[in-house]
């Protein structure tokens, strides 16, 4: 079981309307440990991804996930744009040369993805970013040896839950020391809507 590409495309749109659809809240967990504009960012970016893939044919998924990369990087302002459009990039290169996005090469995927979004944000499991969604989903995957469609959100939001206890050290929320513990990462839980969203596309081919 693997995504072709159409179902690739379907996974970016799933992530641009879950993103608009918790617009507000994505912004509400920015407002007391950020710039407050995370969510606005985000669905902006997302829709330019969804509006730009929807007017091209795509040949293999490699070169969605850069497009994808290439938009958010030049749509989304503040660190979300690079942070997130490196993490789409570093999987469009291990991606090259596959037809699909299947259990085997994700894992590769997301490892780089991960790998990329340190070195460029610097940061490392356990600052309160989005590293701290990604990198324990690399650890899922690594453990099960096929897609669980049904395990993929469950995963991604006991992650995302667990960034509430980590006290932030890089970002505009390592400002608010103490103070950003007892609250979600924004990024964080945009991770989580990605990942659930992969496992919608996955469980739908799945029937």
């Amino acid at each position: 079981m693997g995504l072709q590409v159409t179902e690739a495309v379907e996974w970016m749109k799933r992530i641009n309307e879950k993103i608009h659809i918790n617009k507000e809240y994505l912004t509400s967990l920015d407002q007391p440990i950020g710039d407050g504009d995370h969510g606005i960012n985000m669905a902006r970016g997302f829709q330019e991804v969804s509006n730009k893939i929807t007017m091209e044919n795509y040949e293999n998924v490699a070169d969605l996930l850069k497009d994808v990369a290439m938009t958010l990087m030049s749509k989304v302002g503040g660190a979300s744009g690079p942070l997130f459009g490196t993490a789409f990039l570093k999987m469009s290169l291990v991606a090259k040369g596959s037809d699909t996005i299947n259990h085997d090469n994700i894992t590769r995927m997301l490892e780089e993805a991960v790998n990329g979004v340190k070195q460029r944000g610097k940061a490392v499991e356990g600052e309160k970013t989005l590293i701290d969604v990604w990198s324990p989903m690399v650890e899922y995957f690594k453990r099960v040896d096929r897609f669980k469609a049904g395990e993929i959100a469950g995963e991604a939001k006991k992650a995302m839950e667990n960034t509430k206890d980590i006290m932030a050290t890089k970002g505009r929320a390592a400002y608010f020391k103490e103070k950003s513990i007892g609250h979600i990462d924004p990024g964080a839980a945009t991770s989580f809507y990605m990942f659930e969203a992969l496992s919608e596309v996955i469980k739908a081919g799945e029937k």
